[in-house]
């Protein structure tokens, strides 16, 4: 029986490439090479930040490992640079390269988490508003519209205030993770609330639609099932659009100093400490950590504005 199993997978394997590669959305992308680039970038990045325990030269979080005389030692090529540290060391002697990808792992955590939990809540509110109508649609979208007046920073730096005031100042670096998941999560669940919703206006009156209730099928199985992938195109636009957003905004609470502590630093961290140090001449520790941040939000975008216009049949 297994090897039935095993063979029939092999079967279908080369049949689903085969299909990706003759597919629209692959044609287009290997036809645009700034696109090409972009994920070629951010795979390398999330590889780099993915496996940073191996190829990190040192363990930037090890107190064992760590020697404040090597602090504030400037990029490898500079007069007084260690070959030791490439792109030079911290005020505690850390090495700039090794933060960086460590630091990476944390914002593109942050980042996909988010992403995900604004995805599900979002689409979630948008298909129950879109598909129910009624006062269920006018209390979504007020509250939508309500949240849409403040800024996503804004939105966030509340929750998260909230919750260092709530757990209080011990237990707060524990729960730091979640807090900014679900601090930008509700920043930016609003965008996919009123796309899914636009869409399911449109859907919920077509043929299929009528047939799944014609032969009884409940609302949530029609929902997720029948119309979900129906409007997932918008969505999934929106989503690679917002992984740049909720990386730039984990980076900005913490550069504000309300995100992951010190002693694990994401790149907006890193870009804080170095701060303090940049008119002093030790420029190299925040001006990587920014090139870094930058470079991976703008093959972020650049992926995301490749993938709205292959989606939009408009252009096609």
């Amino acid at each position: 029986m297994s090897d039935v199993t095993s063979q029939e997978t092999n079967r279908s394997a080369p049949g689903a490439f085969r299909r990706m590669r003759d597919s629209d959305l692959w044609y287009s992308f290997t036809r645009s090479p700034l696109a090409m680039l972009s994920a070629l970038v951010v795979l390398i990045f999330v590889l780099a930040a993915l496996f940073a325990p191996l190829i990190a030269p040192h363990d930037p979080f090890d107190p064992g490992s760590i020697s404040i005389l090597d602090s504030f030692l400037p990029p490898a090529w500079e007069d007084g640079g260690d070959a030791r540290f490439l792109l030079g060391t911290d005020d505690q002697g850390r090495d700039v390269l090794s933060t960086i990808l460590f630091g990476m792992r944390i914002s593109l955590a942050v980042g996909f988490a988010s992403v995900v939990f604004a995805m599900l809540l979002g689409i979630t509110l948008g298909l129950v508003a879109g598909y129910f109508g009624g006062w269920v649609d006018s209390v979504i979208m007020r509250i939508a519209d309500v949240q849409l007046t403040f800024p996503a920073i804004l939105i966030a730096l509340l929750i998260n205030g909230v919750a260092r005031a709530m757990a209080g100042p011990q237990s707060y670096d524990k729960v730091v993770f979640v807090v900014l998941v679900l601090s930008i999560g509700l920043s930016f669940w609003v965008q996919y609330g009123r796309t899914v919703r636009g869409s399911v206006l449109v859907e919920a009156n077509k043929e299929y639609v009528l047939a799944a209730r014609l032969i009884g099928l409940g609302p949530w199985t029609i929902m997720f099932k029948h119309v979900l992938p129906n409007v997932l195109g918008p969505v999934l636009v929106i989503a690679t659009i917002n992984l740049a957003l909720a990386i730039i905004t984990e980076a900005t609470l913490s550069f504000l100093g309300v995100g992951v502590p010190p002693t694990q630093p994401s790149l907006g961290t890193l870009i804080r400490i170095g701060n303090d140090f940049l008119f002093s001449g030790e420029w190299w520790i925040t001006i990587f950590p920014g090139i870094t941040l930058a470079i991976l939000a703008l093959t972020v975008n650049l992926l995301g504005d490749w993938l709205r216009d292959a989606l939009n049949p408009k252009l096609r």
